[in-house]
């Protein structure tokens, strides 16, 4: 039952609910309204009889004052009660209900907007979507992690691995169980702003404030969270049930959305599937399906593909169209899964088998139409393609690996990458660190320049038997030698540019040494002691100055193979289509090519800059 204690304080305030006096009612029933019992209709002090029109009231129903109007399409509407039926409901100041079939056991906040909707109502008790367990990674359990509304993809992936520790699982599942507790309702919330249009059924939601709510087919059992700055839309046939929408999320276009978490800033469009999945923010699923997923920030899914059981917590990837991410099944059960790692791209009609992870391959391609065996990949920034050459003894269901390839070959992309994703990022909860080469990235770099050096005898052609790491990939002697330079130059190139950081921190008295020092002294401060130890311990410099003085180079470099990674597509399409360079833009005038030449002018100036202040002193 609908109680003042229960509803009446969230959407009337602190004002005080009267009966209806004889006039009152009168006036009601000429306007065409009914009631089984108008006084178990409650009104505020200053209600208005006139703005109530044609409606039906069963039950405890409570009104605020209905006096401003409200804008819809660029169309003021007067706020209140219209051509609705009201059962055990609260409705708060100057909200509308219009044409609204059933609205039942639910709490409406004030200056929301409900209008030609079927059912709206709470059919019992609901918990809305909190508690739920969602199999991530692993189809048939395993994995499984209760969600609750405010979630984050960093805390559902500690759940998900922490299988090893049962006492801390149970924590966690009890502080869910608690909270699920203080959320459990007998009827369902539509907040202040919140606007429900043209839906046919809503059933046991909390609705957060100014969320939009058009035309979707059905939203049930759900939260959805929302603020003004941030609304959540349902929209365009959207089917949402038994999940969390969170901040500024958006389901429209005939997308599914069941049983699953979206996170701040993310979406699903164009008929895709979301089931059993946790998404990150800044990420979407769209025409495609993700079942039992979680995946993490920034995963572009905008075309017809599948992932099934993907535990990519890391994201920053992408998907291509008609990639078949869900071979999980043995034969058996539907049990394996895959961990892709940061940043993988998984190309155009790919193939994953399962199990396979490539968690410690970050920033890896998987190229067009390749076919990849249950794996495991420990080499960053890997190329993985169809073989290119008929090795004796070796099965043709082995593709080429070329560790380091986007290194070498492709760094307009990895930049381009970290300005993308900055650019992108409308998440506000969520921190990033948008930095491709950082001490995570680095140290498997350089355990992957470790596994590349020692191997002894030297061959023309490696595998898995001779460097752990390769997968069921072999590896030529050339891509092993180029491999070991492109790692060994980003690894001192970064930790490099944390000693120009650190000699700047130190003019600034941001550290307390003095600039001879630097490399010599161990700190506590990260990254810089792990950039030192890389210079001091590996290529054993002492000289600040004279480390310095490398980087010049080492920018130019980096800048020069943005713009020829780039240039390849120049002469590549020149070579094919007559009119390439009319309709395509050299990669010279590239935007991103530009601007990554006017920021390494700047980083030289002040580089040159500072060398010379140090130089001179």
């Amino acid at each position: 039952m609908v109680t003042p204690d229960r509803g009446c304080q969230f959407a009337l305030g602190r004002h005080q609910l009267r009966e209806l006096v004889p006039d009152e009612i009168s006036q009601l029933k000429n306007q065409g309204n009914h009631a089984e019992d108008w006084s178990r209709l409650r009104v505020i002090d200053d209600f208005d009889a006139a703005t109530v029109y044609g409606s039906r009231f069963i039950g405890d129903v409570f009104l605020g004052r209905f006096a401003k109007p409200l804008t819809i399409d660029q169309t003021q509407l007067p706020s209140g009660i219209y051509n609705s039926t009201l059962a055990q409901c609260v409705v708060g100041d100057n909200a509308l209900v219009q044409d609204v079939r059933m609205l039942s056991n639910v709490v409406v906040g004030a200056d929301a907007i409900l209008l030609n909707c079927g059912s709206v109502a709470c059919t019992a008790q609901t918990t809305f979507g909190n508690g739920i367990q969602i199999p991530v990674g692993i189809e048939t359990g395993g994995r499984e992690v209760a969600v609750f509304a405010e979630i984050d993809v960093e805390l559902a992936a500690w759940v998900a691995r922490c299988r090893a520790a049962p006492e801390l699982l149970q924590a966690y599942q009890a502080a869910v169980d608690e909270y699920v507790a203080q959320a459990s309702s007998e009827v369902g919330i539509i907040s202040p702003g919140a606007m429900l249009r043209d839906t046919p059924q809503i059933r046991n939601c909390y609705i957060g404030p100014y969320a939009q709510i058009e035309g979707a087919t059905l939203v049930a059992d759900s939260t959805l969270l929302s603020s003004q700055d941030e609304p959540v839309q349902l929209q365009s046939g959207a089917y949402i049930d038994r999940s969390i929408i969170q901040w500024g999320s958006h389901v429209t276009t005939m997308a599914i959305v069941d049983t699953s978490v979206l996170t701040e800033h993310s979406h699903a469009e164009r008929h895709g599937k979301v089931t059993a999945t946790i998404l990150g923010p800044n990420s979407g699923v769209a025409e495609g399906e993700a079942t039992s997923c979680l995946l993490g920030p920034f995963v572009g899914f905008h075309h017809q593909a599948l992932l099934i059981a993907v535990f990519w917590p890391e994201g920053k990837g992408n998907v291509g169209y008609g990639a078949n991410v869900g071979s999980n099944h043995t034969s058996k059960a539907p049990d394996q899964e895959f961990w892709p790692g940061e940043g993988t791209f998984l190309g155009l009609g790919v193939n994953i088998k399962f199990p396979a992870d490539f968690s410690r391959a970050p920033y890896s391609i998987v190229a067009t139409g390749v076919n990849t065996l249950p794996q495991r990949i420990s080499f960053p920034f890997s190329l993985i393609n169809s073989p290119a050459h008929q090795i004796p003894d070796l099965s043709p269901a082995f593709n080429q690996i070329i560790p380091a390839w986007l290194l070498t070959d492709n760094m307009y992309t990895l930049k381009r990458n970290e300005a993308k994703y900055q650019s992108r990022n409308k998440a506000t909860r969520t921190e990033f660190d948008f930095r491709v080469l950082r001490p995570h990235t680095i140290d498997l770099m350089q355990d992957a320049r470790r596994r590349l050096t020692d191997v002894t005898p030297v061959k023309q052609v490696y595998t898995d038997r001779d460097i752990d790491g390769l997968g069921k990939n072999y590896m030529l002697e050339t891509s092993r030698q180029a491999a070991i330079d492109a790692y060994q130059f980003y690894i001192e190139y970064y930790a490099l540019m944390g000693l120009s950081n650190a000699v700047n921190e130190v003019m600034a008295g941001g550290i307390d040494c003095d600039v001879e020092g630097l490399l010599c002294t161990p700190t506590e401060r990260q990254p810089w002691e792990h950039q030192r130890q890389i210079l001091h311990d590996q290529f054993h410099f002492t000289d600040v100055v004279g480390a310095l003085q490398r980087l010049p180079a080492m920018l130019e470099k980096i800048a020069r193979d943005v713009q020829q990674s780039k240039a390849k597509d120049d002469h590549r399409g020149a070579r094919i289509i007559d009119d390439y360079s009319q309709v395509h833009s050299s990669a010279e005038d590239d935007k991103f090519v530009q601007q990554t030449w006017s920021q390494t002018r700047q980083q030289l100036d002040e580089l040159n800059q500072l060398i010379g202040q140090l130089a001179s002193a």
